[in-house]
């Protein structure tokens, strides 16, 4: 498990978070087609908190796209690196998501986020920072709308629906990846096209509604989460 420090000159303020998504924004590749699904290694990644005590847990489980075999994993610890604001939580999760990424013994492939990508109020959640900062492939995939809007899918797996941002701006697709079972929301993140996100998480969610890699790595960053609570941080972890 990797002990991280929040990064000198990580955003403090709201105002200056905003800033560094702003200009980071500009920076993410929305049009590229990705690795094709089911080939190569594919990681997701996850984060575990506890508020009352300052401490955030980070997993990377890289499974092998083909037959979904957990081929690598590892965690990461830290302090929480910002305050709980919508739309800006990507800036509690990055410092600890990334070190565990960096801890992995094989590149991760393309990287699924268990939330947003564009389907973001600015246009830049979680998976779409992550891409761009490691410049890796991602996806996010979120079990509930944020703010958006959509017409529910057909009832057979597979079937999608546009996740709107007003009348007409189409930031994700609501998925079916079990038959009769409440969607998920795929959104592109970085190196991605739209399509290929929705074939990826299709072929991530043989059996559940919810892809493995995330799967995987939620109960991973658990499990992180309680070790560290019980062993505590070191106080080089805090921010002074």
């Amino acid at each position: 498990m990797t002990i991280v420090n929040i990064p000198a000159g990580w955003p403090a303020t709201e105002e200056e978070a905003r800033a560094v998504q702003d200009e980071l924004r500009t920076r993410a590749v929305l049009d590229e087609p990705g690795p094709p699904p089911g080939t190569g290694w594919v990681t997701g990644v996850d984060v575990a908190y506890d508020d009352e005590r300052d401490v955030v847990a980070a997993a990377a489980v890289v499974l092998d796209a083909a037959s979904l075999e957990v081929v690598a994993e590892a965690t990461a610890v830290g302090r929480i690196s910002f305050p709980y604001v919508p739309g800006l939580l990507a800036f509690r999760e990055i410092p600890t998501v990334l070190a565990a990424l960096a801890a992995l013994p094989r590149p991760p492939g393309l990287v699924v986020c268990d939330g947003y990508g564009v389907a973001h109020p600015r246009r830049f959640g979680l998976a779409s920072h992550l891409g761009v900062l490691t410049g890796l492939p991602t996806i996010g995939v979120a079990k509930n709308p944020f703010t958006f809007t959509y017409d529910d899918p057909d009832a057979p797996r597979g079937s999608a629906s546009p996740l709107l941002a007003g009348d007409e701006e189409v930031v994700g697709r609501a998925l079916r990846t079990r038959a009769g079972v409440k969607p998920v929301f795929v959104s592109v993140g970085h190196r991605v096209a739209l399509d290929a996100a929705c074939a990826h998480t299709l072929a991530l969610t043989p059996r559940f509604r919810l892809p493995e890699t995330t799967r995987r790595a939620d109960s991973l960053c658990r499990r992180a989460l309680q070790e560290a609570l019980q062993e505590g941080l070191p106080e080089a972890t805090i921010r002074h």
